[in-house]
């Protein structure tokens, strides 16, 4: 009996300790009912109402870019593309067959197609088609009318009307790249499929103002990412307008003065420092970027040319500046008070230094020359002498004072340093000492030194802008800073200038603006590409015109007008032009005769 006792005593303990565990399982369930319906309820709610919507970006209108005057230099157009939704279309193939029989379809776009359907989802669509007119446009979408898959609509196409004539100026807009998303940290707006950005010239410069704010669009979605209908809108920012120095006419008119050329010119305002033209030549166009270059062969011809047209010979290209840069070495001289205006040098077409001999480029000399002369007929002894009497770190002075030696800051990508040399820099970068007839090749703009086009435009508009330290620019710029350089010095190295076209012993004579009230003034500048022997002296120097064009000397010029009041600057470089006076002066001259008249007439 007792162990009957026993046994139902310890049954109904158990039934206790399931019942309560029971209870205490229902207390628990219960309670995370209530925590998840009342307590976190409405956060639960939001999370189930994202799996139903998500929110689209919408890519904003890209901002126009316009001349001085208000004239396009890049705009957008309507346009209309053919798209073409995997999953929905069927297979592949069959599809682009049966597009290519309603519309030109290459192997190229047919090839670009199953790419990007094999690395993106089967419900996104793909570009088959691009840049289509209204009426291609209206002629598929008729054909297709009852075709689930494929489907038209619009888009936006950045146009360049000036095309290959700004090229390097303006820049092109293309497809984001990886590269492009690290440099910008995964913007969301850059991840958006088709969403394009500025890659060079001001619209890589100026992007994010261009670019704008995205807006948002509201979209029911499935549980698999697929977009069944739109709920809302908001519509994003368009980029903003930008309005550049540059003038439209003078662009494309300096870029045409190149003809088959190569090199740069650089039309500038002396005194906002503002530019009416930048040209590199040879050229490209800008419009074939929009959608990427996708032909191997196309993009070879381009990267792979020996001239370069991508490279923008106006801010990247640097050479040896020439007799340009006596301008430099008399201000330097002049300022250095270590030679008079009216100090007479006599040059027999030699300079002999130790056992060194250093030529004029006229064979008998100029006789006695001063400085008047010497930059009038481009006497390379009296450089040679003043050089060598001011020193380098003088000349570098004063070069870096003009513009020389560092990048202008112009808004423009890739722009280079250019080279002014001085003793420390040689130390430092070659751990040799400096020699003196390195400053003589100096005194002549040989050598060591190296300056961008962009340099030579500055230094030309601070000489004739007389007072201030003038900075090129496209958009907008600071207060320049004082020039720093005795007034009386620039008058008279300017004065000299004026007689290089100015008078029949100058060596731009037969350049000069022959108009009246729009002459210039300028320097001419020859700047050798290759060593001449001593052989090749004796035996008698090859002319330009019976070398290979790449062993011809690059031609230079810079100049200004009006020669009495300075209004433009300019600066020309021919690469293998073989004389200064011969084919960069007229282009300067041109140019600067039609930046005068179409002030003139207001154009």
């Amino acid at each position: 009996m007792t162990g009957v006792r026993s046994r139902t005593q310890l049954i109904r303990r158990r039934a206790l300790l399931v019942g309560g565990v029971q209870i205490g399982l229902i207390g628990l369930l219960v309670g995370r009912l209530v925590q998840l319906q009342v307590l976190e309820g409405e956060r639960y709610s939001r999370r189930a109402e994202d799996n139903r919507t998500a929110e689209r970006l919408l890519a904003p209108e890209r901002g126009e870019i316009l001349d001085r005057r208000g004239r396009p230099l890049a705009r957008n157009r309507e346009t209309y593309r053919l798209l073409l939704v995997p999953e929905k279309a069927g297979p592949i193939d069959a599809a682009l067959d049966e597009i290519g029989r309603l519309a030109a379809l290459g192997p190229t776009a047919r090839e670009r197609v199953r790419r990007t359907v094999q690395t993106q989802p089967g419900f996104e669509p793909v570009v088959v088609l691009d840049d289509m007119s209204w009426e291609e446009m209206a002629r598929l979408s008729l054909a297709i009318a009852e075709r689930e898959g494929i489907f038209t609509n619009a888009a936006q196409r950045r146009i360049y009307p000036l095309g290959p004539a700004a090229a390097h100026a303006i820049g092109y807009v293309g497809r984001v790249s990886r590269k492009d998303l690290e440099r910008s940290d995964g913007a969301s707006l850059l991840r958006m499929p088709d969403f394009r950005i500025g890659k060079t010239g001001v619209e890589r410069t100026q992007d994010e103002t261009l670019r704008g704010a995205a807006g948002t669009r509201l979209m029911e979605i499935t549980s698999t990412g697929r977009q069944r209908r739109e709920l809302g809108r908001q519509e994003g920012l368009s980029g903003e307008t930008l309005h550049l120095t540059l003038d439209a006419n003078l662009q494309r008119f300096a870029a045409g003065l190149f003809g088959e050329e190569t090199g740069a010119a650089i039309l500038m305002d002396i005194r906002s420092g503002g530019l009416l033209a930048t040209v590199s030549a040879p050229s490209f166009d800008p419009g074939a970027f929009h959608d990427g270059i996708t032909d191997r062969q196309e993009w070879l011809s381009l990267a792979g040319d020996p001239l370069h047209p991508l490279s923008n010979r106006a801010v990247s290209g640097q050479y040896a500046p020439g007799s340009t840069f006596k301008i430099v070495v008399a201000l330097a001289a002049l300022e250095a008070r270590v030679v008079s205006a009216d100090q007479r040098f006599f040059c027999n077409g030699v300079h002999e230094l130790g056992t060194g001999r250093f030529h004029c480029w006229r064979r008998g000399g100029h006789g006695h020359v001063d400085l008047f002369k010497a930059l009038q007929q481009s006497c390379d002894i009296y450089f040679y002498e003043i050089a060598q009497r001011t020193g380098i770190d003088r000349i570098a002075a004063m070069a870096r004072k003009l513009g020389f030696g560092a990048a202008t800051g112009v808004e423009l990508p890739g722009e280079y340093n250019g080279l002014i040399p001085t003793k420390a820099w040689k130390r430092e970068a070659r751990d040799e000492s400096w020699h003196v007839g390195e400053t003589l090749l100096a005194g002549i703009g040989q050598g060591y030194v190296l300056a961008t086009p962009i340099q030579l435009a500055t230094m030309t508009a601070r000489l004739a802008n007389g007072t201030h330290a003038i900075l090129p620019r496209l958009i907008g710029g600071e207060s320049p800073s004082e020039l720093g350089i005795d007034r009386r010095f620039l008058r008279i190295v300017r004065k000299s200038l004026a007689a290089v076209t100015g008078s029949r012993r100058g060596t731009a004579w037969n350049a000069r603006i022959a108009e009246a009230g729009f002459e210039m003034a300028g320097k001419t500048g020859t700047s050798q590409v290759r060593r001449i022997s001593r052989l090749e002296r004796r035996l008698g120097v090859r002319k330009n015109e019976d070398l290979p064009r790449e062993q011809r000397d690059h031609a230079l010029f810079v100049g200004y007008a009006p020669a009495d009041k300075p209004r433009y600057a300019a600066a020309v470089v021919v690469e293998h032009g073989s004389s200064g006076s011969k084919t960069a002066a007229p282009i300067a001259r041109d140019l600067l005769l039609a930046a005068q008249k179409a002030e003139t007439v207001g154009s």
